[in-house]
């Protein structure tokens, strides 16, 4: 009888084997590359890349689009401010200098330089200038502007060169990076990643990743640590154009997780390697200004710059 009951329960099973084909379907996944036309580098040909890139650019002068957001999981909410015209001027070694707009009027939202130690930052609707070191991070989530560093933006903007005399080294690591598609599937795409590993007073530390995508061979994005190890600036690179010869990504976004705010450069105009005097570069103390000092001021030369910060 049991023999008899197991051979029925066999055929129960197999007759209903094909109904449970409708628990699951299977589809085909289309890849949305060819892995034949992903592009090949070494180590030596991407820092050699990079390095170039960093040679090419002594001075850059541009008109942007700014838009910045601010807040995320520490402040529980974020901020989306409207869109807004600007100006970025940068010269090599260290000096940056960006001025923000407001719409139809044009008044100054905001006045930042740097000289690559030393930063001063001109907010007129609060009346308020910042005056402080680059290495001081004081974030102020009441004024998200006093956030804004010029030296990160100058940071994010211009790719460094690997220095052995700084004693930095370059690793390069096969990767993968995942690709959001704003309709689609996500997927992974693989890339080449620069790790840059920096010694001081016997301590190696990862100081930068560079990301290459592998179907341009193009820097896409750079992330930079501090010395602790924390993710200090994630800049992503798109849409490059030629400007005077050199190729440069026309639109960068600026993430500074620490301080929870975004920045979003889009290039309408650029002029490269054009000259950019000292006095591009000054911004004086407005008179009746509440002045913030933020850490000690260390000594300038009569340019104004400290010659701070290296290429």
């Amino acid at each position: 009888m049991s023999r008899i009951f197991r051979k029925l329960s066999l055929v129960v099973v197999l007759a209903t084997f094909p109904l449970a084909g409708c628990l699951f379907h299977t589809r085909k996944v289309e890849r949305p590359f060819q892995m034949s036309a992903l592009k090949n580098a070494t180590k030596p040909e991407l820092v050699a890349y990079i390095n170039a890139q960093a040679a090419k650019i002594q001075t850059m002068q541009a008109t942007v689009d700014i838009a910045t957001a601010v807040g995320g999981e520490k402040k529980g909410k974020v901020t989306e401010y409207q869109e807004i015209r600007g100006y970025v001027l940068a010269r090599k070694p260290a000096m940056l200098r960006m001025i923000g707009l407001f719409p139809i009027v044009r008044n100054r939202a905001f006045d930042m330089v740097s000289d690559g130690q030393q930063f001063k930052v001109w907010i007129p609707t609060k009346n308020r200038f910042v005056v402080g070191n680059n290495n001081v991070s004081t974030p102020n989530p009441q004024q998200p502007l006093e956030n804004l560093r010029p030296q990160t933006i100058y940071d994010a903007l211009l790719l460094r060169t690997i220095d052995p005399a700084q004693h930095e080294t370059a690793v390069l690591e096969d990767s993968t990076e995942t690709i959001t598609p704003e309709k689609g599937q996500k997927y992974e795409q693989p890339d080449y990643v620069i790790d840059v590993i920096r010694v001081q007073n016997d301590e190696a530390w990862l100081a930068r990743k560079i990301v290459f995508s592998r179907t341009d061979l193009l820097p896409n994005r750079q992330l930079i640590y501090d010395q602790s190890g924390t993710l200090v600036t994630d800049a992503r690179y798109s849409k490059y154009q030629d400007y005077n010869a050199v190729l440069f990504p026309s639109k960068i976004e600026i993430r500074r997780p620490e301080e929870e705010y975004n920045i979003t450069l889009n290039i309408v105009k650029m002029d490269m390697n054009q000259p950019l005097t000292n006095d591009k570069f000054v911004l004086e103390q407005p008179p009746g200004a509440q002045v913030i000092r933020l850490g000690a001021q260390p000594a300038t030369n009569a340019s104004g710059s400290n010659g701070g910060g290296g290429q």
